[in-house]
């Protein structure tokens, strides 16, 4: 059974929260959380953008400088 994740710690300079002290597997779950949304928005930017293709015998006839 998964113990109880401890309240996360706010710390305070002059009376205003300034940065939070949490635990590290949320810490992890966050960023990756952030990388995904990141994701999502690039995908949904580049789906709205036309897309052109070429046939692979272009692209390596390209990629050999022929």
């Amino acid at each position: 059974m998964k113990a109880l994740l401890p309240e996360p710690e706010i710390v305070t300079r002059k009376g205003k929260p300034v940065s939070v002290i949490i635990p590290i597997d949320d810490y992890k779950e966050l960023l990756e959380r952030v990388e995904d949304a990141a994701d999502i928005a690039w995908l949904k930017n580049a789906r709205k953008r036309p897309q052109h293709y070429r046939s692979l015998e272009d692209y390596l006839a390209a990629r050999n400088g022929k």
